[in-house]
Protein backbone atom coordinates (compact mmCIF):
# COMPACT_ATOMS: atom_id res chain seq x y z
CA UNK A 1 0.00 0.00 0.00
CA UNK A 2 2.72 2.58 1.16
CA UNK A 3 6.13 2.22 -0.86
CA UNK A 4 7.54 5.41 -0.30
CA UNK A 5 7.16 7.64 2.84
CA UNK A 6 8.29 11.47 3.00
CA UNK A 7 8.37 12.82 6.36
CA UNK A 8 8.40 16.58 6.91
CA UNK A 9 10.21 17.82 9.75
CA UNK A 10 11.14 20.96 10.94
CA UNK A 11 12.84 19.84 14.11
CA UNK A 12 9.76 20.90 16.11
CA UNK A 13 7.94 18.65 18.64
CA UNK A 14 4.71 18.50 16.56
CA UNK A 15 7.26 17.20 13.97
CA UNK A 16 8.49 14.96 16.40
CA UNK A 17 6.14 12.83 17.05
CA UNK A 18 5.16 13.17 12.86
CA UNK A 19 8.44 11.38 12.67
CA UNK A 20 8.47 8.50 14.78
CA UNK A 21 4.90 7.81 13.73
CA UNK A 22 5.87 7.59 9.63
CA UNK A 23 8.95 5.86 10.11
CA UNK A 24 6.50 3.26 12.42
CA UNK A 25 4.35 3.37 9.05
CA UNK A 26 7.54 3.01 6.79
CA UNK A 27 8.70 0.11 8.90
CA UNK A 28 5.13 -2.07 8.77
CA UNK A 29 4.51 -1.27 5.01
CA UNK A 30 8.70 -1.76 4.42
CA UNK A 31 8.60 1.73 2.67
CA UNK A 32 11.21 4.02 1.41
CA UNK A 33 11.35 6.70 4.09
CA UNK A 34 12.91 10.07 2.92
CA UNK A 35 13.01 12.77 5.54
CA UNK A 36 13.35 16.48 3.90
CA UNK A 37 13.93 19.82 5.76
CA UNK A 38 13.04 23.31 3.92
CA UNK A 39 14.79 26.31 4.49
CA UNK A 40 12.27 28.90 4.60
CA UNK A 41 13.05 31.20 1.78
CA UNK A 42 10.51 33.85 3.28
CA UNK A 43 12.39 33.78 6.80
CA UNK A 44 15.69 34.15 4.99
CA UNK A 45 14.04 37.36 2.90
CA UNK A 46 12.56 39.25 5.50
CA UNK A 47 16.04 38.78 7.84
CA UNK A 48 18.22 42.13 7.59
CA UNK A 49 20.84 41.61 4.65
CA UNK A 50 23.91 42.30 6.86
CA UNK A 51 22.82 38.92 8.99
CA UNK A 52 21.48 37.05 5.92
CA UNK A 53 24.29 35.07 5.38
CA UNK A 54 25.34 34.03 8.47
CA UNK A 55 21.12 33.49 9.48
CA UNK A 56 20.74 31.10 6.48
CA UNK A 57 24.15 28.97 7.71
CA UNK A 58 21.69 28.93 11.05
CA UNK A 59 18.55 27.38 9.45
CA UNK A 60 20.81 25.09 6.92
CA UNK A 61 22.84 23.68 10.24
CA UNK A 62 19.21 23.99 12.51
CA UNK A 63 18.07 21.64 9.09
CA UNK A 64 21.28 19.18 9.40
CA UNK A 65 20.27 18.68 12.94
CA UNK A 66 16.56 18.21 12.52
CA UNK A 67 17.71 15.51 9.84
CA UNK A 68 20.35 13.95 11.96
CA UNK A 69 17.37 12.99 14.94
CA UNK A 70 15.08 11.87 11.88
CA UNK A 71 17.76 9.13 11.49
CA UNK A 72 18.64 8.28 15.31
CA UNK A 73 15.03 7.90 15.36
CA UNK A 74 14.78 5.85 12.56
CA UNK A 75 18.14 3.78 13.20
CA UNK A 76 16.87 3.49 16.80
CA UNK A 77 13.00 2.23 15.98
CA UNK A 78 13.93 -0.60 13.17
CA UNK A 79 17.22 -0.11 11.49
CA UNK A 80 15.69 1.21 8.31
CA UNK A 81 17.45 3.35 6.55
CA UNK A 82 16.39 7.46 6.01
CA UNK A 83 17.09 9.34 2.97
CA UNK A 84 17.45 12.77 3.57
CA UNK A 85 17.30 16.24 1.87
CA UNK A 86 17.69 20.03 2.55
CA UNK A 87 15.60 21.88 0.46
CA UNK A 88 14.85 25.72 0.26
CA UNK A 89 12.00 27.92 -0.51
CA UNK A 90 8.19 27.70 0.54
CA UNK A 91 8.15 24.95 2.72
CA UNK A 92 4.85 23.70 1.60
CA UNK A 93 5.76 24.15 -2.48
CA UNK A 94 9.26 22.56 -1.75
CA UNK A 95 7.17 19.36 0.24
CA UNK A 96 5.05 18.91 -2.27
CA UNK A 97 7.42 18.90 -5.15
CA UNK A 98 9.49 16.61 -3.11
CA UNK A 99 6.82 13.92 -3.17
CA UNK A 100 6.27 14.35 -6.83
CA UNK A 101 9.99 14.05 -7.47
CA UNK A 102 10.13 10.35 -4.96
CA UNK A 103 6.63 9.16 -6.47
CA UNK A 104 5.76 9.35 -2.51
CA UNK A 105 2.32 7.01 -1.33
CA UNK A 106 2.52 9.32 1.53
CA UNK A 107 3.39 12.49 3.23
CA UNK A 108 3.69 12.59 7.22
CA UNK A 109 4.02 15.95 8.98
CA UNK A 110 3.17 17.47 12.55
CA UNK A 111 0.13 19.86 12.55
CA UNK A 112 1.96 22.88 14.28
CA UNK A 113 6.16 23.42 13.50
CA UNK A 114 8.48 25.80 14.49
CA UNK A 115 6.27 29.09 14.41
CA UNK A 116 4.02 27.57 17.57
CA UNK A 117 0.37 28.34 18.25
CA UNK A 118 -0.58 31.02 15.58
CA UNK A 119 -3.31 28.12 13.99
CA UNK A 120 -6.65 27.10 15.62
CA UNK A 121 -6.48 23.41 14.07
CA UNK A 122 -3.46 23.50 11.35
CA UNK A 123 0.00 25.48 11.01
CA UNK A 124 -0.03 27.13 7.88
CA UNK A 125 2.33 24.63 5.98
CA UNK A 126 0.64 21.48 6.67
CA UNK A 127 -2.40 23.03 6.10
CA UNK A 128 -0.91 23.97 2.48
CA UNK A 129 0.18 20.85 2.11
CA UNK A 130 -3.09 19.06 3.20
CA UNK A 131 -4.84 21.31 0.27
CA UNK A 132 -2.75 20.95 -2.36
CA UNK A 133 -0.44 17.71 -2.10
CA UNK A 134 -1.71 15.13 -4.82
CA UNK A 135 -0.80 11.93 -2.28
CA UNK A 136 -2.17 11.46 0.63
CA UNK A 137 -1.11 13.77 3.81
CA UNK A 138 -0.89 12.57 7.26
CA UNK A 139 -0.77 15.03 9.93
CA UNK A 140 0.00 14.51 13.36
CA UNK A 141 -0.74 16.40 16.29
CA UNK A 142 1.44 17.26 19.21
CA UNK A 143 -0.10 16.03 22.11
CA UNK A 144 -0.77 17.79 25.53
CA UNK A 145 1.45 17.45 28.58
CA UNK A 146 -1.44 14.92 30.22
CA UNK A 147 -1.24 12.71 27.02
CA UNK A 148 2.09 12.45 26.15
CA UNK A 149 2.29 9.84 29.24
CA UNK A 150 0.51 7.57 27.51
CA UNK A 151 1.49 7.90 24.54
CA UNK A 152 3.45 5.44 22.53
CA UNK A 153 3.48 6.69 18.88
CA UNK A 154 2.41 3.55 17.36
CA UNK A 155 -0.60 2.18 15.16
Amino acid sequence: MFGTVVIATDGSESAGRAVRMALDLADRFDAAAHALYVVDAGDLRASPEAVRADFEDALEAAGGEALSVVEREADEAAGNEVVTALREGDPATEIIAYAREVDADVVATGTRGRHGDHAFLLGSVAEAVVRQCPVPVLTVRQLGADERETDTTRF
